[in-house]
C-alpha cells in the first residue's frame, strides 16, 4: 500500500506543528565563528539528537575539535536505497543588529513586501529551515505507518558557516559507517517561489597567480623605455592571448574532459527565456563576452571560463611617474565544467605563460584554491526520481541547473565517501542568507517537506 496520500495528508495537518518544533531550533544562538556561542552551538546539536530520537532514528553527537556533529540512523525496508541526508545547524553573525527589523533570535511568521507569509529569523533558510523540511518529512512516515520508505542516515554539522574545518577528518574516520547510495544536500535554492530546481552540478575551481619578473629594479622610461622589456606588457600580452576572437580559450588540452549538456537540458533552459539583456542588463552589460553560439545560461550553467580579477604593476597612485616596472601581477581563475582535471589546467596553464615569456624575464606562480567540478550523470535515476517528484508536488517540470560557486562537502562526500550528492533545496534568491532580515517562505517549508516525501517515495520505486 502507498502510504504517500496519508503522509502529505499529515504534513498539511501538522504544518503549524512543525513550524513551532523549527522556532525552537532558530531561537537557539548557534553562531559556528564567534567563540562565545560555543554553547550555543552545542546545545543545537542536542535538541537535533532528541528530535530525531523522538521520531525513532539512533542518533548521537560526535564530538570533534570544534563544534559535534550530529550523526542518526534509520531503517529502511530491505531492498531500499540508503541514502545520507546532509544538513548544517550553525548559523552566520547577526551584525549589523541594528538593520534587524526583530531580534534575529526571536522567528515569527510575517508577511514579507511581495506578499508572501514568511519565517523571519537567523537560521530560517539557511539550513535550519531546510534541514528541517527532510526531518519533518520523515516525521509524517513515522506518524502514519511507523516506517521510512528508504534507509536513511543523516548528518548535521555546526561547521559549514565556519568553513568546515573539522569535515574532512570526520569523514576520513566513520567513512564505513556513512556510506550510502548516495547523498541528499539541502543547502540549495529553487528557480523561484513556485519553480523547484535540482542542482546537478557545481563549477569547480582553479585560482593562481602569477609575476612577471623583468630588470632588477624600476627604470626611467626615458632612459630605458624602447629598450628594456615591460612586463606589464608582456603580461597584458599573454592575457590577451588566453582567449580568442570567438571567446574559447585557447589553453592547450583546457577543454578535455568538458561535455556537451544534453539537448533537451539545453531546450529546457531556453524555455526559461533568460536573455543576454534580461541577464547582463541589470548590471550595465548587453553583450556575452564568453563563447559564441552558447546561450546565456548554457555559458553560466556549463561551459568552463579563465577570469582576470587582478592585474598590479608600476606606479598606481595619483599624478603619473614615468616608470618601467620591474615586475607586475595578475590573477587569474578557472571555472571548470563535467571532468576538467583541476591540476592539468593548472600545469596547462603555467606552461602556457612559460612559453611566451620573453629572454630577460622570468615567472612566478603562486597557488591558490584548486578544486574539481561536481557533475551529475543526467542519466542517473535518483535523479530522474527526483525530478518526478518535484514535478508533482510542484506541477511543472524542476529546472536542472549548475551553479558557480561550491558547496565543498559535495567533493569531500566524493572523495572520502565515494557519493554523487542530489542538491535539493527549498530557498529562495532573495532570502537574505548572511544578512539582516533573513527570512523562510512559508510555503517553501510547508512544501519543502511535501517534496522530500515525494522524492523518498519515488526513490523507493525507481
Amino acid at each position: 500500500m502507498n502510504a504517500l496520500p496519508a503522509v502529505l495528508h499529515h504534513i498539511d495537518t501538522e504544518c503549524e506543528a512543525a513550524v513551532s518544533r523549527l522556532f525552537s531550533l532558530l531561537r537557539i544562538k548557534s553562531i559556528s565563528t564567534d567563540p562565545a556561542y560555543k554553547a550555543d552551538c552545542q546545545r543545537a546539536a542536542e535538541w537535533l539528537v532528541d528530535d530525531l530520537a523522538s521520531i525513532g532514528f539512533e542518533a548521537s553527537i560526535r564530538d570533534t575539535p570544534g563544534h559535534p556533529m550530529v550523526v542518526a540512523h534509520h531503517d529502511g525496508p530491505p531492498g531500499a536505497p540508503h541514502v545520507l541526508f546532509y544538513g548544517h545547524y550553525d548559523v552566520q553573525p547577526v551584525d549589523p543588529l541594528e538593520l534587524w527589523t526583530r531580534d534575529p533570535f526571536d522567528p515569527a511568521v510575517r508577511e514579507s513586501e511581495d506578499g508572501y507569509q514568511v519565517i523571519a529569523g537567523r537560521g530560517a533558510s539557511d539550513d535550519k529551515g531546510q534541514l528541517m523540511t527532510f526531518v519533518e518529512a520523515c516525521r509524517a512516515y513515522k506518524a502514519v505507518g511507523g516506517v521510512l520508505p528508504c534507509k536513511v542516515t543523516i548528518l548535521f554539522e555546526g561547521e559549514e558557516e565556519s568553513g568546515s574545518p573539522s569535515m574532512r577528518a570526520f569523514l576520513a574516520a566513520n567513512a564505513d559507517e556513512l556510506k550510502a547510495d548516495f547523498a541528499l544536500v539541502c543547502d540549495t535554492s529553487q528557480r523561484d517561489a513556485m519553480t523547484p530546481a535540482i542542482c546537478v552540478g557545481m563549477r569547480g575551481l582553479v585560482e593562481e597567480e602569477m609575476t612577471i619578473h623583468a630588470a632588477s629594479r624600476d627604470l626611467h622610461s626615458g632612459i630605458y623605455g624602447g629598450a628594456a622589456a615591460n612586463p606589464i606588457r608582456v603580461l597584458a600580452k599573454i592575457l590577451g592571448e588566453i582567449h580568442d576572437n570567438d571567446g574559447r580559450v585557447t589553453i592547450h588540452g583546457f577543454y578535455d574532459g568538458v561535455e556537451e549538456t544534453p539537448s533537451q537540458v539545453l531546450a529546457s533552459w531556453e524555455a526559461l527565456g533568460e536573455t543576454a539583456e534580461s541577464f547582463l542588463g541589470p548590471i550595465g552589460l548587453s553583450v556575452p563576452s564568453g563563447e559564441k553560439g552558447r546561450s546565456i545560461l548554457e555559458l553560466v550553467w556549463a561551459r568552463p571560463t579563465a577570469e582576470f580579477n587582478g592585474f598590479s604593476g608600476g606606479y598606481t597612485g595619483k599624478g603619473f611617474k614615468t616608470v618601467i616596472p620591474a615586475e607586475a601581477s595578475a590573477k587569474v581563475s578557472f571555472r571548470l565544467v563535467h571532468k576538467q582535471d583541476p591540476a592539468n589546467v593548472r600545469a596547462s596553464f603555467r606552461k602556457f605563460v612559460e612559453e611566451r615569456l620573453p629572454a630577460d624575464c622570468r615567472v612566478e606562480f603562486q597557488s591558490h584554491d584548486c578544486s574539481p567540478a561536481h557533475q551529475l550523470p543526467y542519466d542517473a535515476p535518483y535523479l530522474a526520481a527526483a525530478k518526478s517528484a518535484l514535478a508533482d508536488e510542484w506541477t511543472k517540470a524542476p529546472i536542472m541547473r549548475v551553479v558557480g560557486g561550491s558547496i565543498p562537502v559535495v567533493g569531500e562526500f566524493q572523495a572520502y565517501l565515494g557519493l554523487d550528492s542530489l542538491l535539493v533545496g527549498f530557498a529562495l534568491p532573495n532570502d537574505r542568507i548572511h544578512s539582516p532580515n533573513e527570512k523562510y517562505n512559508l510555503t517553501s517549508f510547508h512544501k519543502g517537506q511535501r517534496s522530500w516525501a515525494r522524492i523518498l517515495n519515488a526513490l523507493t520505486r525507481n
